[in-house]
């Protein structure tokens, strides 16, 4: 799931040598941690948190699948 999520920033940023992901499991909960510059936490939230969202709900499906429960924090 970190290089999911990895994989997607890395398009939606300028400088993709700041985006950092970590990845922590707690018993079902799986929690991914994005870091990216402040100059790009703007492209990786979107209008109205819409990419955020987005990504939220591709973590997820991803997360289903292997019976798990997924949380995304983008951390500045």
């Amino acid at each position: 799931m970190k290089e999911l999520i990895k994989f997607i920033a890395l398009r939606l940023v300028d400088n993709p040598d700041l985006v950092d992901v970590s990845e922590r499991e707690e018993e079902d909960t799986v929690t991914v941690e994005l870091r990216v510059s402040k100059d790009d936490l703007g492209k990786v939230i979107g209008k109205q948190g819409r990419t955020a969202r987005a990504m939220r709900s591709v973590l997820s499906a991803s997360a289903a699948k292997q019976n798990k429960r997924s949380r995304l924090e983008i951390v500045e």
